[in-house]
């Protein structure tokens, strides 16, 4: 028995999908099912690509590693909880 599936996605992406799925020579419905049942099988899914970060947090980031780099806005070692929690309450 089939059912009926509807999902909302960007324009952009059902048009990619369904270029890719053509030119593998597959229907889309073929690729979505594929990837359902697989995700029942296995109770998870994965990503395969990198997300881009947006620009702003990318360049926190790099400012952040150069900062780390220089030894700058680092908390120093402790070797008691004591000291710590005085560091931290101070």
């Amino acid at each position: 028995m089939k059912t009926v599936l509807n999902v909302k996605t960007d324009v952009e992406v059902k048009e990619q999908a369904q270029a890719l799925a053509k030119y593998l020579g597959v229907p889309l419905s073929t690729v979505v099912n594929s990837y359902l049942k697989e995700f029942v099988r296995s109770g998870e899914f994965t990503l395969s690509r990198e997300p881009k970060l947006k620009p702003e947090v990318a360049k926190r980031i790099e400012k952040a590693i150069k900062e780390t780099e220089r030894g700058e806005g680092l908390s120093p070692t402790f070797d008691n909880v004591e000291d710590f929690m005085a560091y931290l309450n101070s």
